[in-house]
């Protein structure tokens, strides 16, 4: 009888045992996990955008790390994240490799807008750069701050490292493809280009608007007869700002399941609410939200 009663308990805590193992599978296949790299000029926001979205979705984790847009764009190549995030759009030979190694086309999603700022120490007195004369001091035409009307120092530069989306964009877009003088110190980061030029008088360094606090915003025109603008989000939206960019996502393909569900939130009220709460501006109200292939 005892015998019976013992063998009767050990099936009893074997089907238990089966439920609770069941049960714990079925729980860790309700959780989804995504992984979003690149751009480091969109990190904090990436960052800030999966802090919000997991406390609203508990079952979601969100891992957002940064490295560059150009690595972003490897580990989307090489299928080792699920988002990448840039903040230049994807060249075309990226695209065909995409296509090549994984079946599929980029897919684009313009997720934020960003005036591309010219930080100088706030002891600075200069007021405003024209596009020209920016060229001129990155490429090591100009040295000399009095040669732009300001005090006679020695112009220090500091800029990204070349697998930044902002090195990319600024020399595409600034020094028209020319190279950048051997003398610009490279920084890993934009915070760590404003930590540089809050702390030296001579310095000039780029980078995203929403980093942009213990320094002063150069005015930016777009030629000598031109107005000057600052990178508001009056003027970035406008394109009265001349270093106005889109930041973006990128897919495999069309986005599906959670990645569709996560984008689709970045883009809605919710999501671009935070972007202005980062600092960066929010996507024009009348521009068409919808990703496309590229």
């Amino acid at each position: 009888m005892n015998t019976d009663k013992t063998n009767f308990r050990k099936k009893v805590i074997a089907l238990l045992g089966i439920g609770l193992f069941t049960f714990g599978l079925t729980t860790l296949s309700l959780a989804e996990t995504l992984s979003v790299k690149g751009s480091d000029t969109m990190v904090i926001l990436g960052q800030k955008w999966a802090e919000v979205y997991m406390k609203q979705n508990k079952g979601v984790t969100v891992q957002v790390t940064g490295g560059g847009s150009g690595t972003g764009i490897a580990a989307l190549l090489n299928g080792t994240t699920d988002i990448c995030q840039a903040s230049r759009p994807m060249k075309p030979k990226e695209k065909l490799d995409l296509k090549k190694k994984r079946g599929v086309d980029a897919y684009e999603l313009s997720v934020a807008l960003d005036g591309l700022a010219l930080f100088v120490n706030n002891k600075n007195p200069l007021q405003e750069l024209t596009i020209s004369q920016l060229k001129e001091i990155y490429t090591g035409e100009v040295t000399n701050w009095n040669e732009l009307g300001g005090p006679n120092q020695k112009i220090i530069l500091y800029g990204r490292e070349n697998n930044s989306g902002t090195y990319a964009y600024f020399k595409e877009h600034v020094l028209q493809d020319e190279d950048f003088t051997p003398r610009t110190q490279t920084l890993p980061g934009t915070a760590a280009i404003i930590n540089a030029v809050s702390k030296d008088v001579k310095g000039i360094g780029y980078g995203g608007i929403a980093y942009g606090r213990g320094v002063k915003f150069i005015k930016i025109k777009k030629d000598a007869k031109s107005p000057s603008y600052e990178p508001s989000l009056a003027n970035v939206e406008n394109g009265s700002y001349p270093i106005s960019r889109y930041l973006y996502w990128y897919t495999a393909g069309a986005p599906k399941g959670i990645i569709k569900k996560y984008a689709d939130w970045v883009v809605s009220p919710a999501g671009q609410s935070i972007v202005k709460n980062v600092g960066y501006y929010p996507l024009p109200r009348k521009t068409n939200l919808t990703g496309k292939k590229k």
